[in-house]
Protein backbone atom coordinates (compact mmCIF):
# COMPACT_ATOMS: atom_id res chain seq x y z
CA UNK A 1 0.00 0.00 0.00
CA UNK A 2 1.67 3.24 -0.91
CA UNK A 3 2.76 5.41 1.70
CA UNK A 4 0.33 8.93 1.63
CA UNK A 5 2.87 11.78 1.25
CA UNK A 6 3.24 14.49 3.94
CA UNK A 7 2.52 18.41 3.36
CA UNK A 8 3.51 18.78 -0.97
CA UNK A 9 1.98 21.40 -3.22
CA UNK A 10 0.22 18.76 -4.30
CA UNK A 11 -1.08 16.93 -0.46
CA UNK A 12 -4.15 16.24 -0.23
CA UNK A 13 -6.77 17.75 2.04
CA UNK A 14 -6.28 15.98 4.66
CA UNK A 15 -2.59 16.32 5.09
CA UNK A 16 -2.78 20.00 5.03
CA UNK A 17 -5.74 19.62 7.48
CA UNK A 18 -3.13 17.43 10.07
CA UNK A 19 -0.45 19.63 9.38
CA UNK A 20 -2.72 22.35 10.88
CA UNK A 21 -4.07 20.30 13.89
CA UNK A 22 -0.71 19.13 14.90
CA UNK A 23 0.96 22.41 15.19
CA UNK A 24 -1.87 23.86 17.00
CA UNK A 25 -2.13 20.67 19.07
CA UNK A 26 1.62 21.30 20.11
CA UNK A 27 0.91 25.10 21.14
CA UNK A 28 -2.00 24.26 23.03
CA UNK A 29 -1.41 21.13 25.02
CA UNK A 30 2.09 20.09 24.50
CA UNK A 31 2.80 16.69 25.18
CA UNK A 32 -0.56 15.71 24.87
CA UNK A 33 -2.87 13.56 22.54
CA UNK A 34 -4.07 15.42 20.00
CA UNK A 35 -7.93 15.33 20.57
CA UNK A 36 -10.49 15.67 17.08
CA UNK A 37 -14.36 15.47 17.77
CA UNK A 38 -17.59 14.38 16.33
CA UNK A 39 -21.08 15.39 17.76
CA UNK A 40 -24.06 12.90 16.69
CA UNK A 41 -27.65 13.26 18.08
CA UNK A 42 -29.66 9.54 18.35
CA UNK A 43 -32.80 11.14 17.45
CA UNK A 44 -33.98 9.52 14.72
CA UNK A 45 -31.91 6.91 11.98
CA UNK A 46 -28.47 8.79 11.48
CA UNK A 47 -27.99 9.16 7.88
CA UNK A 48 -25.17 9.50 5.16
CA UNK A 49 -24.75 13.33 5.44
CA UNK A 50 -24.68 12.74 9.37
CA UNK A 51 -21.89 10.55 8.33
CA UNK A 52 -19.81 13.33 7.53
CA UNK A 53 -20.14 14.00 10.80
CA UNK A 54 -17.48 11.34 11.82
CA UNK A 55 -15.43 10.95 8.71
CA UNK A 56 -14.05 14.12 8.39
CA UNK A 57 -12.27 14.17 11.95
CA UNK A 58 -12.04 10.60 10.96
CA UNK A 59 -9.74 10.78 8.25
CA UNK A 60 -7.31 13.45 9.65
CA UNK A 61 -6.85 11.96 13.08
CA UNK A 62 -5.83 8.81 11.13
CA UNK A 63 -3.48 10.84 8.86
CA UNK A 64 -1.95 12.01 12.79
CA UNK A 65 -2.12 8.42 13.39
CA UNK A 66 0.22 7.50 10.26
CA UNK A 67 2.42 10.16 11.33
CA UNK A 68 3.27 8.34 14.81
CA UNK A 69 1.35 10.79 17.01
CA UNK A 70 -1.24 9.99 19.71
CA UNK A 71 -4.66 11.23 18.68
CA UNK A 72 -8.27 10.88 20.33
CA UNK A 73 -11.45 10.63 18.25
CA UNK A 74 -14.32 11.49 20.27
CA UNK A 75 -17.79 10.97 19.39
CA UNK A 76 -20.18 12.97 21.71
CA UNK A 77 -23.65 11.20 21.86
CA UNK A 78 -25.75 13.81 22.22
CA UNK A 79 -28.15 11.61 23.89
CA UNK A 80 -29.12 13.67 26.65
CA UNK A 81 -30.77 16.30 24.14
CA UNK A 82 -34.66 16.94 23.90
CA UNK A 83 -36.97 14.74 21.32
CA UNK A 84 -38.11 17.33 19.55
CA UNK A 85 -40.82 14.74 16.65
CA UNK A 86 -41.32 11.49 15.82
CA UNK A 87 -39.59 10.86 13.04
CA UNK A 88 -41.78 9.55 9.52
CA UNK A 89 -41.42 6.18 8.58
CA UNK A 90 -39.51 4.18 11.15
CA UNK A 91 -40.91 0.79 12.11
CA UNK A 92 -42.37 0.11 15.38
CA UNK A 93 -43.50 3.54 15.91
CA UNK A 94 -46.24 5.32 16.14
CA UNK A 95 -48.36 8.70 16.87
CA UNK A 96 -48.30 7.97 20.48
CA UNK A 97 -44.61 8.57 20.66
CA UNK A 98 -45.78 12.17 20.42
CA UNK A 99 -46.19 12.24 24.54
CA UNK A 100 -42.40 12.02 24.63
CA UNK A 101 -41.47 15.32 23.01
CA UNK A 102 -39.56 17.24 25.48
CA UNK A 103 -37.84 13.75 27.05
CA UNK A 104 -34.04 13.57 26.83
CA UNK A 105 -33.38 11.02 23.97
CA UNK A 106 -32.32 8.24 26.58
CA UNK A 107 -35.69 8.91 28.20
CA UNK A 108 -37.82 8.07 25.55
CA UNK A 109 -39.06 4.42 24.53
CA UNK A 110 -37.37 2.32 21.83
CA UNK A 111 -39.24 1.58 18.65
CA UNK A 112 -41.49 -1.59 19.28
CA UNK A 113 -39.61 -4.49 19.10
CA UNK A 114 -36.12 -3.28 19.59
CA UNK A 115 -33.19 -4.96 21.74
CA UNK A 116 -31.96 -1.59 23.16
CA UNK A 117 -33.38 0.25 26.39
CA UNK A 118 -34.53 3.53 24.70
CA UNK A 119 -34.50 5.64 21.51
CA UNK A 120 -31.14 6.92 22.08
CA UNK A 121 -29.70 3.50 22.20
CA UNK A 122 -31.58 2.10 19.35
CA UNK A 123 -30.42 4.69 16.68
CA UNK A 124 -26.78 4.73 18.53
CA UNK A 125 -26.19 1.12 17.58
CA UNK A 126 -27.00 0.90 13.86
CA UNK A 127 -24.37 3.79 13.83
CA UNK A 128 -22.07 2.49 15.40
CA UNK A 129 -21.95 -1.14 13.91
CA UNK A 130 -21.52 0.68 10.58
CA UNK A 131 -18.49 2.52 11.82
CA UNK A 132 -17.02 -0.74 12.73
CA UNK A 133 -17.34 -2.11 9.41
CA UNK A 134 -15.55 1.01 8.35
CA UNK A 135 -12.77 1.14 10.13
CA UNK A 136 -13.43 3.76 12.32
CA UNK A 137 -11.42 4.03 15.66
CA UNK A 138 -13.43 6.27 18.16
CA UNK A 139 -14.00 7.43 22.02
CA UNK A 140 -18.00 7.59 22.33
CA UNK A 141 -19.13 9.52 25.06
CA UNK A 142 -23.06 9.77 26.52
CA UNK A 143 -23.89 13.38 27.53
CA UNK A 144 -26.62 11.79 29.77
CA UNK A 145 -23.83 10.00 31.23
CA UNK A 146 -22.00 13.46 31.65
CA UNK A 147 -24.76 15.27 32.91
CA UNK A 148 -26.29 12.86 35.21
CA UNK A 149 -23.54 11.45 37.04
CA UNK A 150 -22.05 15.32 37.76
CA UNK A 151 -19.16 15.34 35.42
CA UNK A 152 -19.49 18.56 34.06
CA UNK A 153 -21.11 19.87 37.28
CA UNK A 154 -18.42 22.94 37.50
CA UNK A 155 -19.10 23.71 33.94
CA UNK A 156 -22.36 24.16 34.92
CA UNK A 157 -21.78 26.02 38.02
CA UNK A 158 -19.50 28.50 36.03
CA UNK A 159 -21.78 28.93 33.29
CA UNK A 160 -24.31 29.93 35.65
CA UNK A 161 -21.85 32.49 37.14
CA UNK A 162 -21.21 34.33 34.02
CA UNK A 163 -24.56 34.06 32.55
CA UNK A 164 -24.30 38.29 32.21
CA UNK A 165 -20.86 37.69 30.09
CA UNK A 166 -22.93 34.62 28.03
CA UNK A 167 -25.52 36.73 27.39
CA UNK A 168 -24.11 39.73 26.62
CA UNK A 169 -22.40 37.47 23.91
CA UNK A 170 -25.60 35.75 22.69
CA UNK A 171 -27.29 39.47 22.34
CA UNK A 172 -25.14 40.79 19.62
CA UNK A 173 -26.62 38.26 17.52
CA UNK A 174 -30.28 38.02 18.55
CA UNK A 175 -32.31 38.59 15.49
CA UNK A 176 -35.61 37.24 14.11
CA UNK A 177 -35.33 33.67 13.92
CA UNK A 178 -35.68 32.05 10.81
CA UNK A 179 -36.45 28.57 9.60
CA UNK A 180 -33.27 26.77 9.09
CA UNK A 181 -34.19 25.17 6.01
CA UNK A 182 -35.55 28.25 4.54
CA UNK A 183 -32.15 30.03 5.56
CA UNK A 184 -30.25 26.81 3.55
CA UNK A 185 -32.83 28.02 0.62
CA UNK A 186 -31.92 31.61 0.54
CA UNK A 187 -27.31 31.03 0.88
CA UNK A 188 -27.44 28.12 -1.57
CA UNK A 189 -30.02 29.66 -4.07
CA UNK A 190 -31.18 26.08 -4.91
CA UNK A 191 -33.70 24.02 -4.38
CA UNK A 192 -32.53 21.23 -1.14
CA UNK A 193 -33.46 18.07 -1.71
CA UNK A 194 -35.11 15.65 0.64
CA UNK A 195 -31.68 14.41 2.35
CA UNK A 196 -30.30 18.26 2.85
CA UNK A 197 -34.02 19.01 4.58
CA UNK A 198 -33.42 16.19 6.88
CA UNK A 199 -30.01 17.19 7.51
CA UNK A 200 -30.95 20.78 8.51
CA UNK A 201 -33.29 19.71 11.09
CA UNK A 202 -31.82 17.00 11.99
CA UNK A 203 -28.55 18.44 12.96
CA UNK A 204 -29.75 21.29 15.60
CA UNK A 205 -30.14 24.23 13.51
CA UNK A 206 -33.92 23.95 13.99
CA UNK A 207 -34.04 24.85 17.36
CA UNK A 208 -30.87 26.53 18.75
CA UNK A 209 -31.71 27.26 21.94
CA UNK A 210 -29.89 29.99 23.35
CA UNK A 211 -31.76 29.85 26.94
CA UNK A 212 -34.45 31.51 28.69
CA UNK A 213 -34.48 34.94 29.47
CA UNK A 214 -37.66 36.46 32.00
CA UNK A 215 -38.42 37.98 35.31
CA UNK A 216 -35.37 36.29 36.67
CA UNK A 217 -32.44 36.94 34.15
CA UNK A 218 -31.08 35.43 31.74
CA UNK A 219 -29.96 31.47 32.18
CA UNK A 220 -28.22 28.92 29.96
CA UNK A 221 -29.45 25.95 31.71
CA UNK A 222 -32.48 23.59 30.92
CA UNK A 223 -33.89 21.58 33.58
CA UNK A 224 -36.35 18.73 32.92
CA UNK A 225 -38.99 18.46 34.93
CA UNK A 226 -39.05 16.47 37.91
CA UNK A 227 -42.73 15.79 37.50
CA UNK A 228 -43.33 15.24 33.57
CA UNK A 229 -39.94 14.74 32.83
CA UNK A 230 -39.76 17.30 29.68
CA UNK A 231 -37.86 20.54 29.11
CA UNK A 232 -40.72 22.90 29.03
CA UNK A 233 -39.19 24.67 32.24
CA UNK A 234 -38.37 28.31 32.82
CA UNK A 235 -35.85 28.89 35.61
CA UNK A 236 -37.40 31.56 38.15
CA UNK A 237 -34.56 32.25 39.90
CA UNK A 238 -30.61 31.90 40.74
CA UNK A 239 -28.56 32.21 43.67
CA UNK A 240 -24.62 32.43 42.85
CA UNK A 241 -23.88 31.68 46.41
CA UNK A 242 -25.90 28.40 47.30
CA UNK A 243 -26.44 27.08 44.28
CA UNK A 244 -30.52 27.24 44.95
CA UNK A 245 -32.38 27.52 41.54
CA UNK A 246 -35.66 27.80 41.04
CA UNK A 247 -38.01 26.69 38.27
CA UNK A 248 -41.05 26.11 36.96
CA UNK A 249 -42.96 23.35 34.41
CA UNK A 250 -45.39 25.09 31.51
CA UNK A 251 -47.11 22.18 30.57
CA UNK A 252 -50.25 22.75 31.88
CA UNK A 253 -51.13 19.59 32.79
CA UNK A 254 -48.17 18.99 34.83
CA UNK A 255 -47.31 22.66 36.59
CA UNK A 256 -44.52 21.35 38.55
CA UNK A 257 -42.41 23.43 40.46
CA UNK A 258 -39.38 22.94 42.68
CA UNK A 259 -36.31 24.70 43.95
CA UNK A 260 -33.41 22.74 43.77
CA UNK A 261 -29.33 23.48 44.51
CA UNK A 262 -27.50 23.11 41.68
CA UNK A 263 -24.55 22.08 43.08
CA UNK A 264 -26.26 19.03 44.18
CA UNK A 265 -28.80 18.46 40.59
CA UNK A 266 -28.25 16.28 37.91
CA UNK A 267 -31.46 16.56 35.83
CA UNK A 268 -30.96 19.15 33.28
CA UNK A 269 -28.40 20.36 30.90
CA UNK A 270 -26.59 23.59 29.54
CA UNK A 271 -28.09 24.90 26.69
CA UNK A 272 -27.28 24.17 23.13
CA UNK A 273 -25.16 27.47 22.18
CA UNK A 274 -23.23 27.30 25.51
CA UNK A 275 -22.96 23.33 25.78
CA UNK A 276 -20.86 23.06 22.97
CA UNK A 277 -18.21 25.39 23.73
CA UNK A 278 -17.88 24.03 27.29
CA UNK A 279 -16.97 20.75 26.17
CA UNK A 280 -14.81 22.47 23.29
CA UNK A 281 -12.47 23.35 26.46
CA UNK A 282 -13.48 20.71 29.05
CA UNK A 283 -11.99 17.81 26.07
CA UNK A 284 -9.62 20.20 24.63
CA UNK A 285 -10.88 19.97 21.26
CA UNK A 286 -8.81 20.98 18.23
CA UNK A 287 -10.57 19.50 15.71
CA UNK A 288 -14.17 19.30 14.92
CA UNK A 289 -15.82 19.86 11.63
CA UNK A 290 -19.71 21.22 11.44
CA UNK A 291 -22.59 21.83 8.82
CA UNK A 292 -23.61 24.86 6.87
CA UNK A 293 -26.18 25.18 9.48
CA UNK A 294 -23.67 25.69 12.40
CA UNK A 295 -21.43 27.94 10.54
CA UNK A 296 -23.80 30.61 9.60
CA UNK A 297 -23.59 34.32 11.30
CA UNK A 298 -25.09 34.27 15.10
CA UNK A 299 -25.14 30.49 14.66
CA UNK A 300 -23.78 27.69 17.68
CA UNK A 301 -19.99 27.54 15.92
CA UNK A 302 -19.60 31.12 15.26
CA UNK A 303 -20.96 32.18 18.78
CA UNK A 304 -19.28 29.31 20.60
CA UNK A 305 -15.95 30.92 19.07
CA UNK A 306 -16.34 33.71 21.76
CA UNK A 307 -18.33 31.86 24.48
CA UNK A 308 -15.56 29.06 24.66
CA UNK A 309 -13.21 31.70 26.15
CA UNK A 310 -15.61 32.15 29.47
CA UNK A 311 -14.47 28.42 30.36
CA UNK A 312 -10.77 28.79 29.07
CA UNK A 313 -10.64 27.14 26.03
CA UNK A 314 -9.75 27.72 22.53
CA UNK A 315 -12.86 27.64 19.29
CA UNK A 316 -11.41 24.07 17.52
CA UNK A 317 -10.37 24.22 13.71
CA UNK A 318 -13.72 23.81 12.30
CA UNK A 319 -14.22 23.38 8.50
CA UNK A 320 -18.19 23.72 7.09
CA UNK A 321 -18.35 20.99 5.08
CA UNK A 322 -21.11 20.33 2.59
CA UNK A 323 -24.51 18.34 2.32
CA UNK A 324 -24.08 14.76 0.65
CA UNK A 325 -27.02 13.96 -1.42
CA UNK A 326 -28.28 10.83 -2.88
CA UNK A 327 -29.04 9.39 -6.23
CA UNK A 328 -31.53 6.94 -6.75
CA UNK A 329 -32.75 5.87 -3.20
CA UNK A 330 -33.90 9.23 -1.84
CA UNK A 331 -37.44 9.08 -4.16
CA UNK A 332 -37.75 4.92 -3.34
CA UNK A 333 -37.29 5.77 0.06
CA UNK A 334 -39.45 9.37 0.21
CA UNK A 335 -42.65 7.67 0.83
CA UNK A 336 -41.24 6.46 3.89
CA UNK A 337 -40.09 9.61 5.27
CA UNK A 338 -36.71 8.62 5.63
CA UNK A 339 -33.28 8.86 3.60
CA UNK A 340 -30.71 6.11 3.67
CA UNK A 341 -28.26 5.56 6.66
CA UNK A 342 -24.49 4.44 6.35
CA UNK A 343 -26.16 0.94 6.66
CA UNK A 344 -28.57 1.20 4.06
CA UNK A 345 -24.93 2.48 2.11
CA UNK A 346 -23.23 -0.62 3.30
CA UNK A 347 -25.54 -3.34 2.21
CA UNK A 348 -24.99 -2.35 -1.50
CA UNK A 349 -21.05 -1.27 -1.46
CA UNK A 350 -18.32 -2.31 0.31
CA UNK A 351 -16.53 0.34 3.07
CA UNK A 352 -13.85 1.11 0.80
CA UNK A 353 -15.83 2.46 -1.40
CA UNK A 354 -18.17 4.41 0.82
CA UNK A 355 -14.76 5.93 2.35
CA UNK A 356 -13.24 6.73 -0.38
CA UNK A 357 -16.56 8.91 -1.41
CA UNK A 358 -15.89 11.00 1.56
CA UNK A 359 -11.69 11.11 1.39
CA UNK A 360 -11.64 12.20 -2.17
CA UNK A 361 -13.68 15.25 -1.94
CA UNK A 362 -12.91 18.24 0.48
CA UNK A 363 -14.94 19.02 2.50
CA UNK A 364 -16.58 22.25 1.52
CA UNK A 365 -17.72 20.22 -1.77
CA UNK A 366 -20.95 18.38 -1.97
CA UNK A 367 -21.39 15.05 -3.51
CA UNK A 368 -23.77 12.46 -3.88
CA UNK A 369 -23.89 8.52 -3.27
CA UNK A 370 -25.22 6.70 -5.26
CA UNK A 371 -28.05 3.92 -5.08
CA UNK A 372 -29.16 3.74 -8.67
CA UNK A 373 -26.88 2.56 -11.97
CA UNK A 374 -24.39 5.46 -11.41
CA UNK A 375 -22.89 2.84 -8.55
CA UNK A 376 -21.78 0.62 -11.15
CA UNK A 377 -19.59 3.39 -13.04
CA UNK A 378 -18.46 4.41 -9.12
CA UNK A 379 -17.12 0.72 -9.09
CA UNK A 380 -15.64 1.01 -12.48
CA UNK A 381 -13.84 4.35 -11.07
CA UNK A 382 -12.26 2.89 -8.07
CA UNK A 383 -10.91 -0.46 -9.93
CA UNK A 384 -9.24 1.62 -12.61
CA UNK A 385 -7.97 3.71 -9.86
CA UNK A 386 -6.52 0.91 -8.34
CA UNK A 387 -4.79 -0.27 -11.30
CA UNK A 388 -3.65 3.09 -11.99
CA UNK A 389 -2.34 2.75 -7.87
CA UNK A 390 -0.86 -0.72 -8.97
CA UNK A 391 1.49 0.28 -12.30
CA UNK A 392 2.33 3.91 -10.55
CA UNK A 393 0.37 6.13 -12.89
CA UNK A 394 -1.61 7.56 -10.21
CA UNK A 395 -1.55 11.32 -9.37
CA UNK A 396 -0.33 11.97 -6.09
CA UNK A 397 -3.51 13.11 -4.47
CA UNK A 398 -5.75 10.18 -6.10
CA UNK A 399 -2.69 7.53 -4.35
CA UNK A 400 -3.51 9.78 -1.23
CA UNK A 401 -7.28 9.27 -1.33
CA UNK A 402 -7.19 5.47 -2.20
CA UNK A 403 -5.14 4.84 0.17
CA UNK A 404 -7.37 6.43 2.94
CA UNK A 405 -10.01 4.63 1.42
CA UNK A 406 -8.31 0.82 1.50
CA UNK A 407 -6.39 1.22 5.01
CA UNK A 408 -6.52 3.07 7.75
CA UNK A 409 -3.34 3.28 10.34
CA UNK A 410 -3.86 0.37 11.66
CA UNK A 411 -3.99 -1.89 8.31
CA UNK A 412 -5.39 -2.27 5.16
CA UNK A 413 -9.74 -3.27 5.50
CA UNK A 414 -10.86 -6.37 4.63
CA UNK A 415 -11.39 -6.71 0.93
CA UNK A 416 -12.44 -8.78 -1.77
CA UNK A 417 -9.72 -11.41 -2.98
CA UNK A 418 -10.91 -11.83 -6.84
CA UNK A 419 -12.36 -7.91 -7.56
CA UNK A 420 -14.05 -9.01 -10.48
CA UNK A 421 -16.59 -5.89 -11.57
CA UNK A 422 -19.33 -4.63 -9.92
CA UNK A 423 -21.50 -4.45 -13.02
CA UNK A 424 -20.74 -7.73 -14.34
CA UNK A 425 -21.14 -9.57 -10.64
CA UNK A 426 -24.68 -7.45 -10.44
CA UNK A 427 -25.92 -8.69 -13.88
CA UNK A 428 -24.64 -12.34 -12.83
CA UNK A 429 -27.26 -11.93 -9.49
CA UNK A 430 -29.69 -10.91 -11.65
CA UNK A 431 -29.55 -13.24 -13.69
CA UNK A 432 -29.32 -16.57 -11.62
CA UNK A 433 -31.90 -14.55 -8.77
CA UNK A 434 -30.17 -15.97 -6.07
CA UNK A 435 -28.95 -19.77 -7.25
CA UNK A 436 -25.36 -19.79 -6.22
CA UNK A 437 -24.49 -22.76 -7.94
CA UNK A 438 -25.10 -21.11 -11.39
CA UNK A 439 -23.55 -17.65 -9.97
CA UNK A 440 -20.16 -19.86 -9.21
CA UNK A 441 -20.15 -21.87 -12.99
CA UNK A 442 -21.12 -18.10 -14.92
CA UNK A 443 -18.52 -16.53 -13.16
CA UNK A 444 -15.68 -19.19 -13.43
CA UNK A 445 -16.49 -19.03 -17.35
CA UNK A 446 -15.55 -15.51 -17.18
CA UNK A 447 -12.01 -16.64 -16.78
CA UNK A 448 -11.58 -19.77 -17.86
CA UNK A 449 -7.58 -20.46 -17.26
CA UNK A 450 -8.28 -18.57 -13.86
CA UNK A 451 -11.54 -19.92 -12.61
CA UNK A 452 -13.31 -19.02 -8.85
CA UNK A 453 -12.99 -21.87 -7.00
CA UNK A 454 -15.73 -20.57 -4.24
CA UNK A 455 -17.78 -18.15 -4.28
CA UNK A 456 -16.22 -16.43 -1.32
CA UNK A 457 -13.72 -15.43 -3.48
CA UNK A 458 -15.70 -12.80 -5.10
CA UNK A 459 -17.39 -11.99 -1.92
CA UNK A 460 -18.40 -9.50 -0.03
CA UNK A 461 -18.34 -7.76 -3.27
CA UNK A 462 -20.76 -10.15 -5.07
CA UNK A 463 -22.89 -9.96 -1.81
CA UNK A 464 -23.01 -6.48 -2.17
CA UNK A 465 -23.88 -6.59 -6.36
CA UNK A 466 -26.66 -8.83 -5.14
CA UNK A 467 -28.06 -6.33 -2.83
CA UNK A 468 -28.02 -3.84 -4.79
CA UNK A 469 -30.02 -5.74 -7.40
CA UNK A 470 -32.71 -7.25 -5.08
CA UNK A 471 -33.01 -3.89 -3.28
CA UNK A 472 -32.17 -0.85 -5.65
CA UNK A 473 -33.45 -2.36 -9.12
CA UNK A 474 -36.82 -2.09 -9.63
CA UNK A 475 -38.91 -4.92 -10.60
CA UNK A 476 -39.92 -3.78 -13.99
CA UNK A 477 -35.71 -3.81 -14.85
CA UNK A 478 -35.23 -6.91 -13.63
CA UNK A 479 -33.74 -9.71 -16.20
CA UNK A 480 -36.28 -12.62 -16.75
CA UNK A 481 -34.92 -14.70 -19.61
CA UNK A 482 -37.42 -16.52 -21.57
CA UNK A 483 -38.31 -19.97 -21.12
CA UNK A 484 -39.03 -21.14 -24.36
CA UNK A 485 -38.13 -19.42 -28.01
CA UNK A 486 -39.86 -16.97 -29.65
CA UNK A 487 -40.81 -18.82 -32.74
CA UNK A 488 -42.51 -15.60 -34.23
CA UNK A 489 -39.65 -13.33 -34.33
CA UNK A 490 -37.51 -15.83 -35.47
CA UNK A 491 -40.05 -17.34 -37.89
CA UNK A 492 -39.74 -13.06 -39.15
CA UNK A 493 -36.31 -12.72 -39.30
CA UNK A 494 -34.86 -11.89 -43.01
CA UNK A 495 -31.59 -13.71 -44.25
CA UNK A 496 -29.13 -11.03 -42.80
CA UNK A 497 -30.85 -11.77 -39.43
CA UNK A 498 -30.76 -15.85 -39.57
CA UNK A 499 -26.97 -14.99 -40.80
CA UNK A 500 -25.61 -13.41 -37.90
CA UNK A 501 -27.53 -15.93 -35.82
CA UNK A 502 -25.59 -18.37 -37.34
CA UNK A 503 -22.37 -16.81 -36.96
CA UNK A 504 -22.56 -16.51 -33.18
CA UNK A 505 -24.06 -19.63 -32.58
CA UNK A 506 -21.41 -20.89 -34.92
CA UNK A 507 -18.42 -18.79 -32.65
CA UNK A 508 -20.24 -20.04 -29.38
CA UNK A 509 -17.42 -22.72 -28.67
CA UNK A 510 -14.24 -21.15 -29.51
CA UNK A 511 -15.38 -18.15 -27.63
CA UNK A 512 -17.04 -18.86 -24.35
CA UNK A 513 -14.89 -16.79 -21.63
CA UNK A 514 -16.13 -12.96 -21.01
CA UNK A 515 -13.37 -11.78 -23.58
CA UNK A 516 -14.00 -14.31 -25.65
CA UNK A 517 -18.18 -13.37 -26.49
CA UNK A 518 -17.08 -9.74 -26.08
CA UNK A 519 -15.27 -10.34 -29.12
CA UNK A 520 -17.65 -12.69 -30.84
CA UNK A 521 -20.67 -10.21 -30.29
CA UNK A 522 -19.36 -7.21 -31.58
CA UNK A 523 -17.32 -9.46 -34.70
CA UNK A 524 -20.59 -10.73 -36.07
CA UNK A 525 -22.17 -7.46 -37.79
CA UNK A 526 -17.93 -6.61 -39.26
CA UNK A 527 -17.90 -9.79 -40.56
CA UNK A 528 -21.36 -9.69 -42.22
CA UNK A 529 -20.16 -6.11 -43.66
CA UNK A 530 -17.31 -8.18 -45.63
CA UNK A 531 -14.92 -6.55 -42.52
CA UNK A 532 -12.24 -8.88 -40.10
CA UNK A 533 -13.90 -9.54 -36.86
CA UNK A 534 -10.33 -8.19 -35.19
CA UNK A 535 -10.95 -4.89 -37.45
CA UNK A 536 -10.75 -1.30 -35.48
CA UNK A 537 -13.21 1.38 -35.33
CA UNK A 538 -10.91 3.31 -37.22
CA UNK A 539 -11.04 0.69 -40.01
CA UNK A 540 -14.88 0.80 -39.98
CA UNK A 541 -17.42 2.88 -41.55
CA UNK A 542 -19.79 4.42 -39.12
CA UNK A 543 -22.99 1.99 -40.54
CA UNK A 544 -20.74 -0.60 -38.59
CA UNK A 545 -21.97 1.04 -35.28
CA UNK A 546 -25.70 0.40 -36.28
CA UNK A 547 -25.43 -2.80 -37.71
CA UNK A 548 -23.99 -3.60 -33.82
CA UNK A 549 -27.16 -1.36 -32.13
CA UNK A 550 -29.44 -3.84 -34.36
CA UNK A 551 -28.01 -6.82 -33.61
CA UNK A 552 -27.75 -6.30 -29.75
CA UNK A 553 -31.58 -5.57 -29.88
CA UNK A 554 -32.07 -9.07 -31.95
CA UNK A 555 -30.25 -11.04 -29.24
CA UNK A 556 -31.90 -9.22 -26.31
CA UNK A 557 -35.50 -9.78 -27.77
CA UNK A 558 -34.53 -13.28 -28.07
CA UNK A 559 -33.25 -13.89 -25.06
CA UNK A 560 -34.95 -11.97 -22.31
CA UNK A 561 -37.64 -10.20 -24.42
CA UNK A 562 -36.54 -6.68 -24.23
CA UNK A 563 -34.24 -4.06 -26.22
CA UNK A 564 -32.18 -3.95 -23.59
CA UNK A 565 -30.52 -5.90 -21.04
CA UNK A 566 -27.26 -6.82 -18.98
CA UNK A 567 -24.26 -6.66 -21.11
CA UNK A 568 -24.50 -9.31 -23.75
CA UNK A 569 -21.42 -11.25 -23.19
CA UNK A 570 -22.76 -11.71 -19.37
CA UNK A 571 -25.99 -12.42 -20.53
CA UNK A 572 -24.61 -15.37 -22.95
CA UNK A 573 -22.36 -16.78 -20.30
CA UNK A 574 -25.39 -16.35 -17.57
CA UNK A 575 -28.08 -18.20 -20.17
CA UNK A 576 -25.38 -21.33 -20.91
CA UNK A 577 -24.22 -22.26 -24.58
CA UNK A 578 -27.07 -24.99 -24.69
CA UNK A 579 -30.02 -22.60 -23.65
CA UNK A 580 -28.79 -19.66 -25.93
CA UNK A 581 -28.60 -22.37 -28.57
CA UNK A 582 -32.24 -23.15 -27.95
CA UNK A 583 -33.15 -19.68 -27.81
CA UNK A 584 -31.83 -18.49 -31.00
CA UNK A 585 -33.20 -21.16 -32.59
CA UNK A 586 -30.68 -23.74 -32.74
CA UNK A 587 -27.83 -24.21 -35.64
CA UNK A 588 -29.85 -21.72 -37.96
CA UNK A 589 -29.48 -22.74 -41.43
Amino acid sequence: MPIVAQSTETTDWVSRFADEVIEASERRAPGKPVVVASGLSPSGPIHLGNLREVMTPHLVADEIRRRGHQVRHLISWDDYDRYRKVPNGVEGVDGSWAEHIGKPLTSVPAPKGSEYPNWAEHFKAAMVASLGELGVEFDGISQTEQYTSGVYREQVLHAMKHRGDIDAILDQYRTKKKDPAQELKQKQQKPLDEAELEAAEGSGAAEEDDGSSGAGGYFPYKPYCGGCGKDFTTVTSYDDETTEMAYTCTVESCGFSETVLLSEFNRGKLVWKVDWPMRWAYEGVVFEPSGVDHSSPGSSFQVGGQIVGIFGGEQPIGPMYAFVGISGMAKMSSSKGGVPTPADALKIMEPQILRWLYARRRPNQSFKVAFDQEIQRLYDEWDRLGAKVEDGSALPGDIAAYTRAASTAAGELPGTPRPLSYRTLASVADITGGHQDQALRILSDLEPEHPLSSLDEARPRYDKAEAWINTQVPADQRTIVRDEPDAELLGSLDEAGRESLRLLLDGLDDHWSLDGLTHLVYGVPKVQAGFSADATPKELPAEIKTAQRTFFVLLYRLLVSRDTGPRLPTLLLAVGADRVRSLLGGRAG
